[in-house]
């Protein structure tokens, strides 16, 4: 089986749920509070796993409560958490939702993720070469992002960058990117003086944009194909992104066409929102099969 591995943030979520968005200065009261596990880079490392794919997951943990169980989560999900360090002079990262009409707002404190560092990447980089794709976002410091692209491309190394939150980043590390998957407002960040069009020629196959309940997009080197998403009522939109992502990896590496690993990964994105979390929602590949939209030449085992 092909191997993924996935570089990047984990977190505690704090989840509030409330019917009144406060203004600034106001004080509301919440309907509930949950605390459940999140960050980027563990979001896509679980997605990816539910769906089969073996994953192992590249990060640090503070040296606390919420680390342990951040692992422990890993585990049960059976994401190998061999590269998952725990740090001492850091709390574990941790994101503080308001979820609010079926959307959300998020505030991320990265904590023990910015111990990922360039040296980290040095002392490990011979391991990336065991797998078939590595994945990454930007919950993790920048200097440490271009150091994995740089060794992967170096290495001929498929890699996967969903540059999610959103930053700039220059051009030339784009270039040495074999998937780039920003949303609508990554896009703008990453390509501020291009058309949605003329920037998604320019990267054949390699530039996905994420149109939100709309779909995916990408161009196929003859034509424009916009994949549209599937039609569900949401109860939590937290984690969509990330299960597109991990869903899109395992689908990649299963030989699909990029066009048909988007729509698996559209489909699998759509089954995630209708649960609580960003990982409360997440499909398994048993589930995937179970929806009358799963189409059966995809053939997962």
């Amino acid at each position: 089986m092909k191997k993924i591995l996935v570089i990047g943030s984990l977190s505690t979520d704090f989840v509030v749920k409330t019917q009144i968005k406060p203004n600034q200065g106001e004080t509301v009261f919440g309907d509930s509070f949950e605390t459940v596990n999140g960050g980027k880079g563990a979001n896509q490392a679980v997605a990816a796993s539910r769906l089969g794919g073996k994953v192992s997951m590249l990060g640090c943990v503070g040296s606390d409560i919420f680390g342990q169980e951040i692992k422990a989560n890993l585990k049960a999900n059976q994401v190998d958490d061999t590269f998952v360090e725990p740090v001492t002079q850091m709390a574990s990262g941790s994101a503080h939702i308001t979820l609010y009409e079926q959307d959300n707002s998020i505030i991320v404190v990265p904590g023990a993720n910015n111990a990922l560092n360039e040296k980290r990447i040095e002392e490990i980089a011979r391991e990336l070469e065991q797998y078939d794709l590595v994945i990454i976002q930007n919950e993790i410091p920048q200097t440490t992002n271009e150091a994995i692209i740089d060794y992967c491309w170096k290495k001929q190394i498929p890699l996967m960058y969903n540059p999610a939150p959103a930053r700039r980043i220059e051009g030339k590390w784009l270039e040495k990117i074999t998937y780039l998957t920003p949303n609508e407002h990554e896009f703008s960040l990453l390509f501020p003086n291009e058309t949605l069009s003329s920037a998604l020629r320019k990267h054949p196959n390699q530039l996905i944009v994420t149109l939100g309940s709309k779909g995916a997009i990408f161009f196929d080197g003859k034509k424009e194909q916009m994949i549209p998403s599937f039609k569900v009522t949401p109860i939590d939109t937290t984690g969509a992104g990330d299960t597109f992502n991990g869903a899109l990896a395992v689908a990649i590496l299963e030989g699909l066409s990029l066009k048909e690993a988007i729509t698996f990964a559209n489909l699998a994105a759509s089954l995630s929102v209708q649960g609580f979390g960003a990982q409360g929602g997440m499909p398994t590949i048993t589930q995937m099969k179970g929806s009358q939209h799963y189409a059966k030449t995809w053939n997962f085992k």
